[in-house]
């Protein structure tokens, strides 16, 4: 009897010491998905994502204009211009992604994924049977052979989060282990998204050349068809496709065919629609959605115009100025161009008003700082361990607002003494610095905007009345893609899309060892160790009270960094399409998310 109690608190004691060990260390299980803060919405039993149509029929397809071109069909690396759908429409990953959440992936070419509390690490676990496009097995081999080979080759997007990796090594005939060396609970989800590429067809070839000599395959269900560089692209279903079945695949990748025809600029694809040779157009003009969609085929109703809301962040959108440069190295030349700009008048002129500023990078959300407002609470904690903070990031920054006339006089007159006080006066009609030098720069556009041409002529009048004559560039989507990759220019038309579980990317937008590097997306060249901490604190961040005061503290430093000048925003995706095509009832977090990308959508007769 003894001896039976002694067992029995031995196995108690045991069993104690299993549960504190297996606290203190993080053990961790195979789950079917993995979500930034809490747990994923879906159930492990889930059938389908909850803003599809599990039922919708398969066939028919879609024609989008573009505007540009592209030279390359390798979108994965940072020489060429190819073309921006290929990278989500033709290779897969291991996760998927839920636009009807925060930031959630669930299994795709990945049965399961596992990590610990602290997220040192995280194990994935292939499905059975997957497939690349051409029937071939898909493996750990092909996995890990893309990972290493995007974290060195491949585009810079895919450097930092490699850099993070210790080490990475095959667990199991479907499984791989990747252990970071540091601090960074976001990269379980990053690595989950990675594309997959099939090893045996790069061998012998260089893999950072660009052009259409090699298709790449992918798993996806879709692959590349019949193309031209310069005129079109198509898209076909793979009838063979490995992961029919899977749950998140059901409702999605309904249409047969995706067809991509690319014309000189965007007016010329909105002529295209209107001819019937496009099914689909994406309006951002609010005054020409307002005004020119009165056509024939929209009063028959072949034409069915769709407003689709979303619940996501603006992002920024505006005239980035490139700090690189010595014309806007000073915070208050920048801040004179802000007041230069004339949003209120232009936003009337061009889309009769209908347009919000965006306020803030993160504005329109729950992230977004209170415009005007001083830091209060953990977001002025955290701000106050920063000694490189900008005027107004604590005390409050809001933009400035004009009258609303052509003349915009109070925003001259502010500009002209930011300018005086950068050591710029007006001298012989011109301004120009002690030296007599002139102040000029270039605005560099993309020649497939016709409305960022006409903001910027008018933005060209009042600069012209301060005694200013910048050089307007305007160049085709690949030189353009060129220029803003080697950071070649003064001022540019920039847009940063951001999400409602911003992570790792915001370094490569904006952090310090982007600022130097070709080919990143910090196009204002900052150098911050505020915006750098603010951005640890966000993504090491235990709880979303913590994560959204580090991210209202970090969207208060780059606003009131004056690095761009702001546009507008709409909450609504604006969508003209033919009647056959057509969408979820359910609108997921992620709206505009159904603007841009056909994979929920179909076709029906």
């Amino acid at each position: 009897m003894r001896a039976a109690h002694i067992k029995t608190f031995r196995s108690l004691i045991g069993a104690v010491s299993l549960s504190v060990f297996t606290a203190q260390v993080g053990l961790a299980e195979p789950k079917h998905g993995i979500a930034m803060y809490g747990d994923p919405a879906l159930p492990p039993d889930f059938v389908s994502l909850p803003h599809v149509n599990a039922d919708a029929p398969k066939g028919g397809k879609i024609i989008f204009a573009e505007a540009g071109s592209y030279d390359s069909l390798h979108p994965v690396i940072r020489k060429g211009s190819a073309p921006w759908q290929l990278r989500f429409m033709l290779f897969e990953s291991l996760m998927g992604r839920s636009y009807d959440e925060p930031f959630t992936l669930y299994g795709l070419l990945a049965e399961s994924v596992e990590t610990n509390d602290a997220r040192t690490w995280v194990e994935y676990t292939l499905r059975e049977g997957t497939q690349f496009s051409d029937g071939s097995p898909l493996t750990i081999e092909d996995v890990m052979w893309s990972y290493e080979v995007l974290g060195t080759l491949g585009h810079p997007r895919y450097h930092g989060a490699w850099a993070k990796v210790e080490t990475m090594e095959q667990t199991g005939p479907r499984s791989v282990k990747f252990t970071f060396n540091t601090e960074d609970r976001e990269l379980p989800l990053i690595l989950g998204m990675r594309p997959i590429l099939k090893k045996a067809q790069w061998e012998g070839k260089d893999f950072e050349a660009s052009g259409v000599d090699v298709i790449p395959i992918g798993s996806s269900p879709y692959v590349i068809g019949d193309f031209e560089p310069g005129r079109y692209l198509t898209l076909t279903r793979n009838p063979d496709y490995w992961g029919k079945d899977v749950p998140f695949m059901q409702g999605q990748a309904n249409l047969d065919e995706i067809r991509f025809d690319y014309y000189g600029d965007g007016d010329v694809t909105f002529e295209a629609f209107k001819a019937g040779e496009a099914t689909t157009h994406r309006e951002t003009n609010l005054q020409k959605w307002a005004t020119q969609f009165n056509f024939p085929a929209v009063q028959s109703g072949d034409i069915v115009l769709s407003d689709i809301p979303h619940q996501r962040p603006t992002g920024i959108m505006g005239y980035v100025m490139n700090t690189r440069r010595p014309a806007f190295s000073d915070i208050r030349v920048r801040d004179a161009m802000i007041h230069a700009f004339n949003f209120e008048f232009i936003n009337q002129s061009l889309n009769a008003g209908a347009k919000k500023r965006i306020q803030s990078y993160f504005h329109n959300s729950v992230l977004g700082m209170a415009p005007g407002k001083p830091a209060e609470g953990l977001v002025r904690e955290m701000l106050m361990g920063y000694d490189d903070l900008p005027d107004g990031a604590v005390e409050g920054y809001a933009l400035p607002v004009s009258d609303g006339s052509a003349r915009n006089r109070a925003g001259l007159r502010r500009a002209m003494e930011l300018m005086e006080e950068a050591g710029w006066t007006i001298q012989d009609g011109m301004m120009k610095n002690a030296d007599g030098q002139p102040f000029t720069f270039e605005i560099l556009l993309n020649t497939g905007s016709s409305e960022n041409r006409q903001e910027i002529d008018i933005f060209a009048d009042a600069l012209g009345r301060m005694g200013i004559t910048p050089t307007i560039t305007s160049v085709d989507s690949a030189q353009y893609k060129e220029r803003t990759n080697a950071f070649d220019f003064d001022m540019a038309y920039y847009w940063r899309g951001l999400s409602l579980s911003p992570g790792n990317e915001q370094h490569l937008y904006w952090g310090s060892e982007s600022a130097d590097k070709e080919g990143t997306r910090n196009w204002m060249g900052v150098k911050s160790a505020a915006i750098d901490g603010l951005i640890d604190q966000m993504l090491n961040a235990r709880g979303q009270d913590e994560f959204r005061a580090a991210t209202k503290a970090l969207d208060r430093v780059l606003t009131a960094g004056r690095y761009v000048i702001p546009l507008g925003y709409t909450d609504l995706s604006h969508i003209a399409h033919v009647k056959e095509l057509k969408y979820p009832d359910r609108i997921p977090m992620y709206g505009d998310y159904l603007g841009f990308q056909p994979e929920i959508w179909w076709y029906e007769e």
